[in-house]
Order: structure tokens, then C-alpha cells, then sequence
């Protein structure tokens, strides 16, 4: 008797709403014409970045073994993110890109995590536990990077972090 057990999921850090998001591309670096929310004057920080990772994957079960499909990419939210022109430079944005680039890197991370995994029947649970310990190292690092750099403005961390970022993605270069 053969079975067949089909599942699709979908994690988003951020909501949905405005489906509009800019998939991370070496590429392609942000501009300030891609934050389109509405600036926080009231922060102490002058720039604003919205980032996360889409997460979807499928698995079906079928005498016994298991196969997983999955998809994940690192995305810059438009609308979540915002900028206060007057107090902005290209110095700021590139730390702003950096934000970006961090949640790459845990993408990347995320799919050297996935890749030629054995799972077991409970393939739910474990994706997405190895899905949370992703998410909450990205959160812990963004949250380290900014208050390391001060937001940016301790330019000694912000070269150092800047080159870090620059060697993860490097090192993860395989799960692009």
C-alpha cells in the first residue's frame, strides 16, 4: 500500500500586507527611492530598514520516505522602511544595505541547514525549528550590528562590521 502525505507552508517575519519586496540580488544595492514609509522623526536613528526572510517549503511522505521541497529568499520590505532626507548620505544607506545583507546571509545559512537533510516523519517540527534558530540568530545579529555601530555612527565598528558581513556572505557564497 503506497501513501502519500502532501504539505505546504509559508513563513514571512513581516506581515504581508503590501506584497511588494525587493529579493536581495549581489547585484543590486538599495537606493533611498526604495524606503517608502513614513520617516520616524521622533527615533534617535535617522534610517529605518525592513528586512526578513521568505520561507516556503513542501514535503510529501511516500512508503516511508520523506521529501522536502523548499524555497527561501531574503527580501527588503519598500513600505516598511523609511529615511529622513535631510539627515541622511550614501555612508548611512550603505549601513542600511548591510541590514539587508545580514538577512541574506541567514537565508544562506537557512538553506545550508536544509540541504541534503534526512528528515523524519515529524518533518514539520524540525523544519521549522531549524527555521526558528535561523530567524532568532538574524534577529540577535541585527540587533548586534546597530548597537555595535551605534546605528552607524561608531565608524571603527561600522568598517569592522562591514567587512564581516562582506566575508559570511563570501563563506556562504555556495547557498546563494
Amino acid at each position: 500500500m503506497k501513501l502519500l502525505f502532501a504539505f505546504i507552508f509559508s513563513f514571512f517575519l513581516f506581515p504581508q500586507n503590501n506584497p511588494e519586496k525587493i529579493i536581495w540580488n549581489k547585484n543590486q544595492k538599495l537606493s533611498w527611492e526604495d524606503f517608502r514609509g513614513k520617516p520616524v522623526r521622533s527615533a534617535s536613528f535617522v534610517a529605518s530598514t525592513n528586512t526578513g526572510i521568505s520561507f516556503h517549503y513542501s514535503y510529501s511522505i511516500k512508503n516511508g520516505a520523506v521529501d522536502v521541497e523548499y524555497s527561501v529568499q531574503s527580501f527588503f520590505a519598500p513600505e516598511g522602511s523609511w529615511y529622513i532626507p535631510e539627515r541622511v548620505s550614501p555612508y548611512i544607506l550603505k549601513h542600511e544595505q548591510a541590514h539587508f545583507d545580514i538577512s541574506e546571509l541567514h537565508a544562506r545559512m537557512l538553506r545550508k541547514n536544509l540541504e541534503g537533510r534526512k528528515f523524519s516523519k515529524k518533518v514539520k517540527s524540525e523544519i521549522e525549528g531549524i527555521y526558528q534558530q535561523v530567524e532568532q540568530k538574524r534577529r540577535a545579529m541585527q540587533t548586534k550590528f546597530d548597537a555595535e555601530t551605534d546605528h552607524s555612527r561608531n565608524e571603527e565598528k561600522e568598517a569592522f562590521w562591514q567587512k564581516y558581513i562582506a566575508n559570511q556572505l563570501a563563506e556562504y557564497d555556495a547557498w546563494k
